[in-house]
């Protein structure tokens, strides 16, 4: 059994221990994984992953620790390389990266306790990731109730309590009322931020709350019939603050505009590119309809490669020569090296109309085409010769 420091100290940085033993790491099924060695020391401060977060990495006998398990009453450590049974090592944890992940545990348990004592609602979920940390829960939650409860954490952080950590008895523990996402067994350790949580935790936590520096929700989502908070807490509040400012900076650079009235011109720089983008729009259909107005009313099928007219206006050109008594039109824009998009619609004509679906699948075949649609305009793309795909068009349209 490893004895684990990381509940007795969870500053402890670094610490001497003895290795009990080392083998080559096999995964559940049993299969060795390649270049990885599983130690057990008699004591350890490497905290395994558990509780929703993630485990520690470091130095262990100067070899790398990548990762660290749990194994009943074991503690497994995940070498880069092996180590003498019986030997006595330094283990060293990656400090800056186990405080980072302290703070943000720590600062769930407020957001988590608060969203509970205000909203009567349950974190079903906890997830420390490698850039946040998410928290679900069992009830939506609005923008304002999340801005309320942040307000709150970070009362809690100003106030620097010290957080607790207690082992009560099975007596003490009936007559407790705590958060807790899971059934436990045997001991239960309880983590108590006061006035704020009280919940079971096997993760290590900071001594007080001040040294979770910031509580900042990022956002909230619907997830699930509930909500899914996102989190930063600490040293990665502040480089996401980091992160903004910079990008805030730019942007004001480049609309000319403060840093706190860049919303306002990023909203009216929108305004004038809608209006562009609809002045352009009413001009192209004027220059497509010229386009159109060009082309022969013989009523003959039509087939046209064209460099300015894409996306949705190819329809539009395409709608425009139909309606002038083509029976079929087809529209193609790209080139030969990279494909072209086409689209082809048909109108009846004589009593007749060609079923597009029917067509479009000989023409996806003879030019490696993919697409489809209804049976009186299809859309896709395909590769050929501008020659033979005409060629083509024209000749199964009915004109050789």
């Amino acid at each position: 059994m490893t004895e684990k420091l990381f509940y007795q100290d969870s500053h402890l940085g670094e610490f001497e221990a003895e290795v009990i033993s080392c083998e080559p790491f096999s995964d559940a099924s049993g299969k060795k994984t390649p270049k990885l060695w599983a130690a057990e020391l008699d004591r350890t401060a490497f905290f395994p992953e558990g509780g929703g977060q993630y485990a520690d990495t470091g130095i262990l006998g100067g070899v790398r620790v990548v990762d660290v398990q749990e194994k009943g009453e074991h503690v497994l450590h995940l070498l880069e390389g092996p180590l003498e049974p019986g030997s006595h090592v330094t283990g060293t944890i990656d400090w800056e990266e186990r405080f980072m992940k302290m703070q943000q545990h720590s600062g769930e348990h407020i957001v988590s306790g608060l969203v509970h004592s205000w909203f009567g609602y349950n974190n079903v979920g906890f997830h420390l990731g490698s850039e946040d940390c998410t928290m679900d829960f069992d009830g939506e939650l609005s923008k304002e109730q999340l801005a309320g409860i942040e307000r709150e954490a970070n009362r809690a952080v100003w106030k620097n309590l010290e957080i607790q950590t207690l082992y009560p008895s099975k007596d003490e523990l009936d007559g407790m009322e705590y958060r807790s996402k899971i059934e436990i067994e045997g001991q239960v350790r309880i983590i108590v931020v006061p006035g704020y949580d009280v919940c079971a935790c096997c993760a290590p936590h900071v001594s007080r709350t001040g040294e979770i520096g910031l509580i900042k929700l990022t956002r909230v989502q619907r997830y699930k019939g509930g909500a899914r908070v996102t989190m930063l807490c600490g040293v990665r509040a502040l480089e996401d603050y980091a992160v903004k400012q910079e990008q805030a900076g730019e942007i004001s650079a480049l609309l000319c505009a403060k840093e706190n009235e860049i919303a306002e011109s990023v909203r009216h720089l929108k305004e004038e590119s809608d209006s562009l983008k609809y002045e352009l729009g009413e001009k192209e259909k004027k220059l497509i309809a010229a386009k159109a107005d060009m082309i022969p009313k013989d009523g003959k099928p039509v087939c046209i490669f064209t460099d300015d007219v894409e996306g949705d206006s190819m329809r539009l050109f395409m709608n425009l020569v139909l309606e002038a008594g083509h029976g079929v039109c087809a529209i193609f824009h790209g080139n030969e090296s990279d494909g072209y998009r086409y689209v082809i619609g048909s109108r009846e004509r004589d009593g007749r109309q060609m079923n597009m679906r029917d067509f479009v699948k000989e023409f996806n075949a003879a030019f490696d085409g993919r697409g489809g649609g209804k049976p009186e305009m299809v859309q896709g793309t395909a590769r050929g010769s501008e020659d033979e795909m005409r060629a083509w068009i024209l000749e199964k349209a009915g004109e050789a």
